[in-house]
């Protein structure tokens, strides 16, 4: 997003500073990959939903295609045998630490929010699963309307050439797929829809993206039986190794789950 700021606001002056500032507090309020959607919406606000979708295809699709590839050519390795990526997976540990650190730097610098930030995490490392992320990501919520207590200040009108109910329309089919589609995966069982819905609700679930969807991937992925912790390990480790969002992650897991790059 910093990378955003610099070509977007200070080189090409497409929106002033104000206006991305609220662009990148609308999208950390927002479900799914906070970085993926500010770009999105920079591309919505140039060109439109042309813009919107050429901006993302630009923004991902080197990242997906770089997980790709690395997804397929360890499929025919062991992974606990394989000496380079044990040294990635330890660096894994220090990248999460310092992604962790800085996080709480930015998003609880008070006693209170590092309060609600220490309670979220016990709740999580003792209540694992898919609901219980729902439930302390609700309650934290809560908890930060209740103590958390912001300014608001108001902001320039930005015309954004999409009509209402497009809006309302794109809105309405989000909660419904994301209802939808458990009870389709336990009705029908079929693999690529079991993966599916495990993707589309971690990216309907997290908030601010980046490491943040970790814990919610990891329910999804691991304890189903799906790849192993060393395989998922690997994978982040891959993520971390290549440019692009954090969530490209999905394209490792969408070749290695279903074996095909189509996935």
């Amino acid at each position: 997003m910093g990378y955003f700021r610099d070509e977007y606001v200070n080189q090409k002056k497409w929106l002033d500073e104000k206006t991305y500032a609220d662009l990148v507090a609308l999208c950390q309020f927002l479900p799914g990959p906070a970085s993926s959607q500010v770009g999105i919406a920079i591309g919505m606000l140039r060109a439109g939903i042309p813009g919107a979708i050429a901006s993302w295809i630009g923004f991902t699709f080197p990242s997906v295609i770089a997980l790709t590839l690395f997804a397929y050519f360890l499929q025919d390795w062991n992974v606990k045998d394989l000496d380079w990526l044990r040294g990635l997976l330890i660096v894994v540990v220090a990248v999460v630490a310092h992604a962790v650190w800085g996080m709480a730097q930015n998003l609880a610098p008070d006693r209170t929010r590092a309060t609600i930030a220490f309670l979220a995490a016990i709740a999580a490392v003792f209540w694992q699963t898919s609901m219980a992320q729902i439930l302390i990501i609700v309650a934290g919520g809560l908890l930060g309307r209740w103590f958390c207590k912001v300014k608001v200040s108001h902001s320039p009108l930005v015309h954004i050439s999409i009509g209402k109910r497009a809006a309302v329309i794109s809105l309405g089919l989000f909660f419904v797929l994301l209802a939808a589609f458990p009870l389709l995966r336990h009705i029908f069982h079929l693999p690529w829809l079991a993966v599916f819905d495990s993707f589309f609700r971690t990216g309907a679930l997290v908030y601010g993206g980046g490491h943040v969807v970790l814990p919610l991937l990891q329910t999804e992925v691991v304890p189903p039986g799906w790849v192993t912790p060393e395989q998922f390990l690997a994978g982040y480790g891959a993520a971390q190794a290549v440019p692009g969002p954090l969530f490209t992650f999905a394209a490792f897991w969408g070749h290695s789950l279903m074996a095909g790059p189509v996935h």
